[in-house]
């Protein structure tokens, strides 16, 4: 092939190496682009990956304040109510009969949300008052009855040819426990409660339980059963050897407003019937049980034992003491003493639920809460609890 053939053929080839340099460098150029969108694609799923890592690590956090908690719709409801008097998530709620089915309307205020409720109700139970040892009841009547049978039925022998002769019947006693209000006022600053870091449920559930156990563990000791509970001393008193049921049983000192030895104790446990020693507790406040700590046994040995544990009450004559400053100091023919099965012989009933109420008008610029339960209290065993009277007879 001559130089001049060569060269022709070459020039016709020109445009098609030309063609494949254009394909070439388009395809590269979309190459890098598609890899391009591929990472940034794949940095957006880590962002977001790391986006949701970090609310799982906040979500398990215990929240820090009302601003940071999600909550459950009956809670942010009642928190809104609380802080702004805003109830028309409540009301939807009620409506649509979630979380608040037994819900009331602002007229009468608003049950508190399980949580808050519960954190009253554990205070309660830790303050010291003889609600830790009674029979707690929860009804939803205005009343609750317990029946007792204070006898037992009668039986005899039988023989195979003999006559059978009629026995006697139980006699049963009604004691009818009415409930009664107990309220509560507590009052925060509208100031306060628009700070959204302000933990508006626990301030609240604090200041109702310090008010209710304070009101609750008097009138469970000395209630006069007006408005109130009947408290344990409000009871008519009678020496224990002539001791009859609707009055409760005590044994004396022998000293005016004193206790010399540990034998008054022994007398007071052993004039409780067998059946309740076995469940049984001493109730005394303070300024008493310094007095009886320092009791000692004829061979010297301390009546008086504390818990081997800090959770574990002290005890006496190995029965558990519980300490409730209610009770009355040692005087003169006090009944500072008292040592029984509290679950027989004291009942407490309550209704579950918690109601608030809020009103901004009465105190201004202070909002207030009216929160108000109900509860009754009196004994339901007159045989389950016996005083020990610092005197001589």
């Amino acid at each position: 092939m001559s130089k001049t053939e060569t060269a022709a053929m070459a020039g016709e080839g020109a445009p098609l190496v030309q063609e494949v340099k254009q394909a070439m460098t388009g395809f590269v150029s979309e190459f890098k682009g598609f890899q391009g969108e591929i990472e940034k694609k794949i940095k957006q799923t880590e962002e977001r990956l790391t986006m949701l890592d970090r609310k799982s690590k906040f979500a398990a956090r215990p929240h820090l304040s009302a601003s940071t908690d999600e909550g459950a719709p009956h809670q942010k409801a009642f928190n809104a109510y609380l802080r702004s008097g805003d109830d028309d998530g409540l009301r939807g709620l009620e409506l649509a009969g979630k979380s608040m089915t037994t819900a009331v309307n602002s007229d009468g205020g608003y049950l508190v949300d399980p949580q808050t409720s519960d954190t009253v109700q554990s205070v309660l139970h830790s303050t010291a008052s003889i609600r830790a040892i009674a029979s707690v009841v929860n009804v939803e009547a205005t009343s609750y009855d317990v029946l007792v049978d204070h006898t037992d039925v009668g039986a005899g022998w039988a023989t195979e040819a003999g006559s059978q002769s009629e026995t006697s019947s139980p006699q049963i006693d009604r004691i009818t426990i009415p409930l009664h209000e107990l309220s509560a006022l507590p009052k925060a600053s509208q100031r306060l409660l628009d700070d959204s870091a302000f933990d508006i449920e626990g301030w609240l559930a604090g200041r109702i339980a310090d008010k209710f156990s304070r009101a609750e563990a008097a009138a469970f000791i000395n209630g006069d059963g007006l408005d109130k509970p009947r408290g344990v001393l409000n009871h008519s008193k009678i020496d224990n050897d002539v001791w009859a049921w609707g009055s409760i049983g005590y044994v004396p000192t022998g000293v005016d407003g004193d206790i010399d030895d540990g034998d008054a104790i022994v007398d007071l446990v052993y004039a409780l019937g067998a059946q309740y020693r076995a469940n049984a507790t001493f109730v005394m406040n303070s300024k008493t049980a310094g007095l009886v700590r320092k009791l000692k046994d004829a061979d010297g040995r301390f009546l008086w034992s504390d818990g081997l544990a800090a959770a574990e009450p002290a005890r006496l004559m190995g029965y558990p003491v519980v300490i409730a400053e209610d009770m009355p100091d040692a005087a003169n023919d006090s009944y500072s003493i008292a040592f029984g099965d509290f679950h027989a012989g004291y009942t407490i009933a309550e209704r579950p639920d918690l109601r608030v109420l809020r009103d901004p008008f009465s105190a201004k610029p202070h909002v207030l809460f009216y929160a108000t339960k109900r509860v009754g209290g009196d004994v339901s065993d007159f045989a389950a609890i016996k005083l020990l009277k610092f005197g001589v007879a």
